[in-house]
């Protein structure tokens, strides 16, 4: 249930609500507006009754959560969430967020040239593995906590925020400290302990779709991060596992424009892992951008053919610098379009 204040309502009657919401067992969410408070209520198992809530002095009505991720939906939340990165970077603005770097960190002057470039170019974050899950145990698993270590002199040589996943909680204390942005990727997608791991984070989150998970799913994994407390949630759209063999995995746009109704949280999209092929990621990240994604989150490498990981789907800079040219203008046509309607 959502507790609607009046636009005149005072500290000291929200704090009644507050308070009221407590004595009857539950938990209280404060969603401050431009307008008014409202007050979200959650850890009830069933319906509530709005009655209680109805007859307190600055309340102006309660509203039932229909939805089973009450936090996330826009139920809860009508205006969309804007996720601070660093002083001058947001994500879920109306600015299109680009991300880009390689998928695993190898060595330093490589990853140093490659930050350089793709900020050159127009990328407002670096993204790069520390720690890689992969499917065969004998791929390349990361530099650990040396490629953590690579990230932040890029952050201080090149000044842009990092992005970097944290693979299981028990690396997640190391990453969150290196890094500006944690990422959950597909396969953590429900990892419960996980993510309330990131629940309890001050750090940005990127929470990947699983490579099966419905939205729904998708959507009740970062419920679990923002009841545990950190609200600073950005969904990642990298494709599902389908019967095509055409692309790596098949890019759900539609799951783009569902979200960006259902959710306050901003929805960003990860081309270079649902195509999996290099000639594919411009023309999706142009994609991306038309339906109106927040961003989008690319894989870059100087030298693709001898990456450790992922290289058939990572692009050059060059190539890069041509998306970033591209996605530019459509983003600006996009906001122009918006103002029209």
């Amino acid at each position: 249930m959502l507790v609607v204040m009046k636009n005149d309502a005072t500290d000291d009657q929200i704090e009644q609500v507050v308070a009221r919401i407590h004595e009857l067992g539950y938990e209280a969410r404060p969603v401050p507006g431009s307008d008014r408070t409202a007050i979200g209520i959650v850890g009830n198992e069933g319906a509530l009754d709005p009655s209680p809530f109805i007859a307190m002095p600055g309340v102006k009505e309660a509203i039932p959560v229909t939805r089973p991720y009450k936090l996330v939906s826009r139920e809860f939340q009508s205006e969309s969430s804007v996720i601070p990165i660093s002083e001058d970077i947001k994500i879920g603005d109306d600015t299109f967020a680009i991300i880009a770097g390689p998928c695993a960190v190898e060595d330093e002057a490589l990853t140093l040239d490659i930050a350089e470039k793709v900020r050159a170019a127009g990328a407002h974050m670096f993204r790069g593995g520390a720690y890689k899950p992969r499917t065969s145990p004998y791929s390349f698993q990361g530099l650990g906590e040396k490629g953590l270590k690579i990230l932040a002199r890029v952050r201080e040589k090149v000044g842009l925020p990092i992005v970097s996943e944290a693979i299981d909680h028990t690396v997640y204390d190391i990453v969150e400290e290196y890094c500006d942005i944690v990422q959950i990727g597909t396969r953590n997608m429900q990892n419960f302990s996980l993510l309330r791991r990131a629940g309890r984070s001050t750090k940005p989150v990127i929470l990947k779709r699983g490579m099966a998970a419905t939205v729904e799913e998708w959507l009740m994994s970062a419920e679990y991060i923002v009841n545990e407390g950190n609200p600073k949630v950005i969904l990642c759209e990298r494709g599902i596992r389908t019967f095509c063999n055409h692309s790596r995995n098949t890019l759900d746009l539609s799951a783009v424009l569902f979200l960006l109704q259902e959710t306050h949280l901003p929805v960003i999209v990860d081309p270079s892992h649902a195509s999996g092929r290099r000639e594919q990621v411009i023309p999706l990240s142009k994609a991306a951008c038309a339906v109106g994604a927040n961003g989008i989150m690319v894989e870059v490498h100087s030298k693709p053919e001898k990456a450790l990981s992922d290289g058939q789907q990572s692009i050059t800079p060059e190539e890069f610098g041509q998306l970033a040219y591209e996605v530019k203008h459509i983003a600006n046509i996009v906001k122009e379009l918006g103002k029209c309607l």
